[in-house]
């Protein structure tokens, strides 16, 4: 069996979140001391907290935040003879932590100068790049970790292929091209942010052009023409990159810290008689 880091360690490699359980309290009898920790990823769980009920909730808990996309993090008081049916009766209190959750799945259509700046900074943010272009020659050799590198003559079909909820940026050398990829990536309507490369009057035609297409005026507001944050005036490569990646994070942080966890004080979740030592 795995234990625990070395597992954390290979899922973290191979970019699959997981949950690491920790017990942080314990009262009793109980299977296992405080500090005792467990992985669980979707599929697999590595060393253990113990055995029994308390793991099975312990996994239950923890692939259901996995499923959610929790990135908070939770605590949960067990008594393990009242609630889980176990003999030895002591009570726990586990800490579950996310680990290596990816914050946005990101699509880059367009391998030039803005994109080579731009997909190692995405790179190194908790997201999953797929950059796409029709040229080979203008991808670097290496690719940062978590990049897939997609060469197609038709970078059209990529956009068929996203997830839901992606996060879509259109840096084509063409501007057919990326005129095209613009109302397939409308049209399906389901991403979490689209971005066009562009100055303000790129998008007045580009509007034009899509409204003749049957594009209504809602739909074309979710477009980001010019994207970026718009305090940024640089023009160089890696500055218009700064300026996109800013705005990414921007958008997939827009609640953060707005959901309350429910996790409570560790002193709430212990009995009476313990919290009284505290």
């Amino acid at each position: 069996m795995y234990n625990w880091i070395s597992a954390l360690a290979d899922l973290q490699t191979r970019g699959e979140s997981c949950v690491l359980v920790t017990i942080i309290e314990e009262l009793g009898s109980t299977p296992r001391n405080a500090g005792s920790k467990m992985v669980v990823s979707a599929s697999q769980a590595f060393d253990t907290i113990g055995g029994g009920h308390l793991e099975y909730k312990a996994m239950e808990i923890a692939r259901r935040m996995l499923a959610s996309g929790q990135q908070n993090t939770h605590l949960e008081r067990f008594s393990l003879g009242a609630s889980l049916g176990q003999c030895c009766g002591g009570v726990t209190v586990l800490l579950f932590e996310p680990m290596g959750q990816v914050q946005a799945q990101i699509a880059v259509f367009g391998a030039g100068h803005v994109g080579r700046a731009l997909v190692p900074l995405l790179a190194s943010l908790p997201c999953r790049v797929r950059w796409i272009d029709s040229r080979e020659a203008e991808f670097p050799e290496h690719l940062p970790h978590g990049v897939r590198k997609i060469v197609t003559e038709d970078p059209l079909d990529e956009v068929d292929e996203l997830p839901p909820g992606s996060y879509c940026i259109v840096m084509t050398h063409n501007h057919q091209l990326d005129l095209e990829l613009s109302a397939a990536i409308l049209k399906r309507n389901d991403f979490a942010y689209f971005g066009l490369i562009g100055s303000k009057t790129k998008r007045v035609k580009f509007e034009h052009r899509l409204r003749d297409r049957g594009f209504d005026s809602g739909t074309l507001q979710r477009m980001r023409c010019p994207m970026g944050i718009g305090e940024v005036k640089g023009k160089l490569p890696v500055e218009i990159a700064i300026s996109i990646a800013g705005e990414i994070i921007a958008t997939y942080n827009a609640d953060f810290g707005q959901h309350t966890s429910r996790a409570e004080p560790i002193a709430k979740l212990l009995p009476v008689s313990r919290r009284s030592q505290r």
